[in-house]
């Protein structure tokens, strides 16, 4: 029985190993022979930590929360100056951040024709919105958004407008640099203060 360190370090190498995967081929291309030509090792190998293709998936899931949750993120004062943080760390600004939305993207097929896993990205997406709650209601408190605004509303909007410029710069990444990006994302949040 190999040691436990041993063990540890194999499920970090397999972990690194779905994660480049995911980044090159999505999870379409997902697969325990495409994890396993990348480790340079046997699927047999593999079925120690996956016993089938859903398992797969799930543990890449895994990986992407762990790896969203772990990231750095931008600072700033609250209300609308943290809101624009918290969507600017969600736009593919960078190498990076373009690999995990990608595969962020990406899960959404596999959500769609699961409902555990569908039910899983539900919940993602409801704790997103509920994290941005808060930088909306500062800015209403504080008189940077209207008296008026719907918070639930204006949240919704924030989240659905980043999502689709996500897409937008993840498909046409040309007419999307990262100037653009954050840009277009500073003129929807101007459109809010009227």
């Amino acid at each position: 029985m190999p040691a436990r360190g041993d063990h540890d370090a194999r499920r970090r190498d397999v972990s690194e190993a779905v994660w480049r995967v995911l980044a090159a081929r999505g999870f379409g291309g997902l697969t325990l022979r495409a994890v396993a030509a990348e480790m340079g090792a046997s699927t047999g190998l593999l079925t120690h930590y996956f016993p089938n293709k859903k398992a797969l998936v799930a543990h890449a899931l895994g990986l992407a929360d762990e790896r969203t949750a772990n990231r750095p993120l931008r600072e700033a004062p609250p209300g609308l100056p943290s809101l624009r943080a918290a969507l600017l760390d969600v736009l593919p600004l960078t190498p990076a951040a373009a690999d995990m939305n990608r595969i962020w993207v990406g899960s959404w097929d596999v959500a769609l024709s699961d409902p555990d896993l569908g039910e899983r990205q539900r919940l993602r997406y409801q704790n997103w919105r509920a994290r941005l709650r808060p930088h909306v209601a500062t800015a209403v408190s504080q008189g940077e958004l209207p008296a008026s605004s719907d918070v639930d509303a204006v949240v919704a909007s924030a989240a659905a407008f980043t999502h689709g410029l996500v897409v937008h710069a993840l498909l046409d990444p040309g007419a999307y640099p990262p100037a653009h990006q954050t840009a277009l994302l500073d003129a929807y949040l101007a459109t809010l203060t009227l």
